[in-house]
């Protein structure tokens, strides 16, 4: 392969990458602080036609990021309201939100299907973009390929250097715990629940401004919010570990693509499907490898239990679990 072309497969990936890692960070968020947001698949879509909605009729991409943030923001506080303070289960509500914000999108956004509307342009930065390979691979990108970037640190240092990130790892750990130190464990919960949201938002409208430009049915988004609630699974809840498993979802996506061309007589939507299945595979392995019977052949391989070590992981304690206090 040439260097050209693996420009053009690392430059994909961190581009097919970003609205995925910044979905599932916001899930990631919401999640640690003890709330399943199951309507993530749905709020893509309704966020994702909400943004080019809004950015069609007013020319501009801000806004149509902002109306997209707050569609996330206000479905996942539904969630939350039913969720955390009515104290109905959080997969029912999600789950059912998930439908309806599914077939909201496509009733409202039918007017605006395959309409030309406002999209993202690469941004090249000053010196950097000229930098051999690394130029065009990083800094010749989307500004969400650079948000995502950013948004990977940030979440890390919030949830594992700060205060407040140290409070909402408790909520979702132990709520009692946290009642008992003066935190109210419920409004903690709401607020990571909406910024969460509001983040699955944003990366709804990556998709339809920048990705996969324009809206139509089906808009080709359907089923990547399953994708992103696996990948916080994988990545053990740990912001790193779940931008990992977004870029090599990516990179499957990707090189489905490449191979399309390289094995023509094969089906494409053979290649179209097989991130996903691969994606469960290693879901189901990691679940195996937890296992006590596992555990005993493992310990005999060094370099094996170390891999494993790393790839372990366990949900927040409370997660899924309506808090009361007394």
């Amino acid at each position: 392969m040439s260097d050209f072309s693996l420009v053009i497969l690392f430059a994909s990936v961190l581009a097919t990458a970003a609205p995925l890692i910044i979905a599932a960070l916001g899930e990631t968020i919401t999640e640690k602080a003890g709330v399943i947001n199951l309507s993530l698949d749905g709020s893509l879509l309704l966020a994702a036609m909400i943004g080019f909605m809004v950015s069609y009729e007013t020319g501009s991409l801000i806004m149509g990021f902002a109306a997209a943030a707050l569609t996330g923001a206000l479905v996942a506080i539904v969630v939350g309201i039913f969720g955390i303070y009515l104290g109905l289960l959080q997969v029912a509500v999600g789950f059912a939100l998930t439908l309806m914000c599914k077939d909201l999108a496509y009733f409202l956004g039918n007017p605006y299907s395959r309409l030309q509307g406002p999209q993202m342009l690469s941004v090249k930065i000053p010196l950097l973009s000229d930098i051999p390979f690394l130029g065009p691979v990083l800094f010749q990108q989307p500004l969400m390929v650079y948000l995502a970037l950013l948004l990977i640190a940030a979440v890390w240092w919030y949830l594992f250097r700060t205060e407040r990130g140290l409070e909402l790892r408790a909520v979702g750990e132990n709520p009692e715990a946290a009642y008992t130190r003066g935190i109210d464990p419920r409004r903690k919960q709401l607020l990571y629940t909406a910024i969460g949201g509001a983040l699955i938002g944003i990366a709804g409208a990556a998709y339809s401004l920048g990705i996969k430009p324009g809206w139509g049915r089906p808009q080709g988004i359907e089923g990547l919010g399953w994708i992103a609630l696996a990948i916080v699974i994988f990545g053990g809840w740990h912001p790193l570990k779940v931008a990992l498993g977004a870029y090599l979802f990516a990179f499957l996506q990707v090189i489905g693509i490449t191979l399309q061309g390289v094995w023509p007589s094969v089906p494409a939507q053979v290649f179209q499907v097989a991130p996903f299945p691969l994606m469960i595979f290693a879901l189901v392995m990691i679940n195996l490898l937890q296992r006590e019977s596992v555990q005993g052949w493992v310990s005999a391989h060094p370099l094996l239990q170390t891999l494993i070590r790393q790839l372990q992981c366990s949900p927040p304690r409370a997660l899924g679990k309506s808090y009361r206090p007394d």
